[in-house]
């Protein structure tokens, strides 16, 4: 099988970003990033979500993005309620190009031409680094920047949930059979992984759920949905 390396948060996307890749025939290796985010319920979900969708392996990779700041993810700024205008903050900094590199590493590695990402263009909170040009940017730098790219086939980096929106990327996990109870998306969830239901990825997991008529699983903190 051709080896793919897949960015793997423990949310819905990248959960379903396994199955598509499975799917196209590809021998998954899973890659998480411990950063420095708030909670670490998210990289629990990461590993159950990738053995679960059949990766060959599952890697945790440590980098102190909290030793830097400026995001209410990995610095003392409160996460606020969904809603704002602007680039929120809990953008951060460099987040995505950080993960790119490593999975661009590990992928060369391993021999492996595919890259995958579950950034979103269409319901998302605003981040620079979830566009499709700065994907198409990082696919030229990675050509660039490798052996791989100068003397092998390429790097490829996909994102294939960049033109869905939530609601279609529920169907689409509920049909290569993503288990979305899972995973977890909330930016302020507590130790077992319940969500916050007030902050703007839960608010946006919620309305793709409600707008796919599909009950949400998510396990909330005080028992209801979001406000």
């Amino acid at each position: 099988m051709k080896k793919a390396v897949v960015l793997v948060s423990g949310g819905m996307d990248s959960a379903v970003v396994v199955a598509i890749a499975r799917e196209q025939g590809f021998a998954v290796h899973a890659l998480s990033v411990r950063y420095g985010q708030r909670h670490t319920s998210e990289l629990e979900a990461a590993d159950r979500v990738s053995r679960a969708l059949g990766a060959v392996a599952h890697k945790t990779v440590d980098v102190d993005l909290r030793s830097i700041g400026g995001s209410a993810l990995t610095d003392d700024i409160e996460v606020p309620d969904a809603g704002g205008e602007g680039i929120p903050v809990t953008y951060v900094p460099a987040r995505n190009t950080i993960m790119l590199s490593l999975a661009l590493g590990w992928a060369e590695v391993l021999g492996a031409a595919d890259i995958f990402c579950g950034v979103n263009a269409v319901d998302y909170s605003g981040y620079p680094d979830c566009r499709p040009e700065f994907i198409a940017a990082f696919e030229r730098l990675a050509n660039l920047a490798t052996k791989a790219g100068v003397e092998g086939a390429g790097i490829r980096v996909h994102a294939p949930l960049m033109r869905m929106g939530k609601d279609d990327i529920v169907r689409e996990g509920l049909r290569l059979g993503v288990d979305f109870g899972q995973t977890v998306s909330c930016y302020r969830a507590d130790a077992d992984g319940q969500a916050c239901g007030h902050c703007d990825a839960c608010r946006l997991r919620a309305a793709g759920f409600e707008a796919a008529g599909v009950a949400d699983p998510t396990r909330y903190t005080d028992g209801g949905a979001p406000l």
